[in-house]
């Protein structure tokens, strides 16, 4: 998965977790967002090199801080596509 698709989702979730007192870490970002560990950590190198995060700590600059909460409101595409699965008749 490329990094600008998942960029604001961890955005995202990352300001949510901050708002909520939570601390996010890698494991819980790749729990909520249901995405490969080496996505989330290529995401996270990505916004860290734009100045959205501190990688080392996880936690967002206030320019990241800024623009996550901009997508609060904003119903973002789907990560994955659903399947749909379809019985056989016997």
């Amino acid at each position: 998965m490329e990094p600008k698709t998942l960029a604001p989702h961890v955005l995202k979730a990352l300001v949510q977790s901050q708002m909520n007192g939570r601390r996010a870490t890698l494991q819980t970002l790749v729990d909520d967002l249901f995405v490969r560990r080496a996505d989330v950590r290529a995401t996270v190198n990505a916004l860290h090199a734009e100045g959205y995060l501190d990688a080392t700590r996880l936690r967002l600059t206030m320019m990241g801080f800024a623009h996550g909460v901009s997508l609060l409101d904003v119903e973002l595409p789907a990560l994955r596509r659903l399947r749909l699965v379809t019985a056989c008749a016997a």
